[in-house]
């Protein structure tokens, strides 16, 4: 017996495969975008059209279990698409998938996919492209709607990258395909269609282009003096040990440097920063947006009441009031979760010793010098020594 529910990919020619068509015949229920439902013609299925959020159709879709349901999507229901949301929910379904954007934009370059990275700007802030700018890199992209091209166009030139090659390729595999490429410095926004996909060529090695390894300079980021340094901070990362999909809570987050720095190394990852000054969150914010993780979940107010409510964190730093905050912040740590604190001064490295005895643990010193005038000469001036606890929980 077939599936009660039937993810089912749309091209932009409304063709669809004999099976897919066989199970839309069946249907007592179509869902889709009205783009969608219009591809595929007149049916005798109830039909209903995607609301905004999307999310708020699922009731819907799920009271008709044990009917006929087919959802309709664009190209692979599972890349960048509903399906995944809907497979979780329903439990019982099968899907029909057609090409999706980024392999038809592949193909229509001659691009190899595997070398791509793959972005989705729909319904998220433009600054998430920036850390995929790297020098020489290939980037396929689907837009929010026909204004993205030439907002991106922008946002290439204020970084010193208005010579990366931006094509536009709109409303691919239908009637109305149609593609211009031009420098992102020389781009002409208007008149694009809002089904469009991106594709951009990097060139040039731009200005604030967080690259791959962790200790981005100070000067990045803003900051009223409450900041990990640089050394520190790759460190820090390195500590805190960043897992694919795992939670960090950086509590005293300061300038936030320790999120976005955390972030930074993979895209699946999540941050909460917490910081009660008003003023620094705004910072956090700032640099998130700046350094092109915009996903940063900012928290405005004190540990440790401010922690609750948060998922269960797989990774904690704690940038400030140690004393009040590592109980509850290791009782919320996840089994095989890492704890981690910096302190300067002779007080604070104290309580780290008594804490490492109490928790376990290990302590590192940790002291940098840089080279600085004397005279005419140069000499290492050195930093204050940051002593470092970092605890894995059992």
């Amino acid at each position: 017996m077939n599936p009660w529910l039937t993810l089912i990919g749309v091209g932009e020619d409304g063709a669809l495969s004999p099976a897919a068509a066989a199970r839309l015949a069946q249907a007592a229920l179509v869902v889709g975008g009205a783009r969608h439902l219009d591809l595929i013609g007149p049916s005798q299925a109830q039909r209903l059209v995607w609301p905004s959020p999307l999310q708020d159709a699922f009731p819907a879709i799920m009271a008709r279990a044990g009917e006929r349901v087919c959802v309709l999507a664009s190209g692979d229901p599972f890349f960048f698409g509903v399906g995944s949301l809907l497979a979780e929910l329903a439990g019982d379904f099968e899907s029909f998938p057609q090409p999706s954007a980024f392999s038809l934009a592949a193909s229509r370059l001659g691009w190899a996919l595997q070398d791509c990275a793959l972005v989705s700007l729909h319904g998220r802030p433009l600054e998430a492209i920036i850390p995929h700018l790297q020098p020489k890199a290939r980037v396929l992209a689907l837009t929010w709607d026909g204004r993205t091209p030439g907002r991106l166009a922008m946002l290439l030139t204020q970084r010193g990258l208005g010579a990366s090659r931006l094509t536009v390729l709109e409303a691919m595999g239908g009637p109305r395909e149609r593609r211009a490429s031009a420098r992102a410095q020389d781009f002409d926004a208007e008149g694009i269609d809002a089904l469009n996909t991106l594709a951009l060529e990097v060139a040039g090695l731009g200005q604030r282009i967080p690259p791959r390894a962790p200790g981005l300079p100070d000067d990045w980021f803003e900051s009223d003096g409450q900041i990990t340094k640089r050394e520190m901070r790759a460190l820090t990362i390195s500590s805190l040990a960043p897992r694919p999909g795992d939670v960090l809570w950086d509590v005293g987050a300061g300038s936030g440097s320790i999120s976005v720095e955390w972030l930074l190394a993979d895209p699946s990852l999540s941050a909460f920063a917490v910081e009660p000054h008003a003023e620094r969150c705004a910072r956090i914010r700032a640099n998130a947006l700046t350094l092109g993780v915009p996903r940063l979940h900012l928290v405005e107010g004190e540990a440790p009441q401010a922690l609750s409510g948060l998922p269960a964190p797989d990774a904690v730093f704690i940038g400030g009031g140690v004393e009040r905050v590592v109980a509850p912040c290791w009782a919320a740590l996840k089994q095989g979760g890492r704890l981690v604190v910096n302190a300067v001064t002779v007080e604070s490295q104290a309580a780290l010793s008594d804490l490492s005895k109490r928790y376990g643990g290990e302590l590192l010193q940790a002291q940098f010098a840089r080279a600085a005038p004397v005279g005419r000469f140069r000499g290492f001036r050195a930093a204050m020594p940051v002593v470092q606890w970092r605890a894995v929980k059992p």
